[in-house]
């Protein structure tokens, strides 16, 4: 068995001050600041969320790239990182997100009923985007809410122990 005592680093051929406005730079720098200079890849997660709230809430191949080449790692690296988590999108989202748990906790206390009646409700699959683009409707691994199941992450907000009418109510307030 082997041990990494240091990330694989990969330096791009490209000026970090050409990648991202100064604000999201500013706001990365912070992330790699709270970890050893030879260990900054680890500022990836942040620098994605980053990267894509400030996209409109989603991250494109060339986003991805920029993010490896400002964090010194390989692109695939980052692009494992984008496509394993619930929480990055890799395509176009409608204005909200309206994401529905669906581990074992939440599936027994209600979440097929939840999404069965936004489904019907408000004409909108599980992965698709509203007609007007309100919201995309998701379903997404363990939120962490097991004991007030089902719980629902609205854009970022978590909503726990709900009902169909108490969703429609979240739902309803959005713009």
């Amino acid at each position: 068995m082997s041990f990494r005592n240091a990330p694989l680093a990969v330096i791009h051929d490209r000026d970090k001050t050409t990648l991202f406005t100064p604000e999201i730079r500013e706001q990365i720098d912070i992330w790699i600041a709270k970890y050893p200079a030879e260990w900054k890849q680890s500022a990836v997660m942040p620098a994605l969320t980053i990267v894509q709230d400030a996209n409109g809430g989603w991250l494109t191949p060339e986003l991805m790239n920029d993010v490896a080449a400002y964090l010194d790692m390989p692109e695939v690296s980052v692009y494992e990182v984008a496509t394993f988590y619930g929480m990055y999108d890799l395509e176009p989202q409608g204005r909200h997100k309206v994401c529905v748990c669906n581990s074992v906790s939440c599936l027994l206390l209600g979440s097929e009923e939840l999404i069965e009646h936004v489904e019907h409700k408000y004409d909108v699959r599980l992965g698709e985007t509203t007609a007007d683009g309100r919201f995309t409707f998701k379903e997404v691994e363990c939120l962490g809410a097991c004991r007030h199941a089902p719980a629902v992450l609205v854009d970022k907000t978590y909503h726990e122990n709900l009902s169909p009418q108490a969703l429609d109510k979240l739902i309803d307030e959005l713009e």
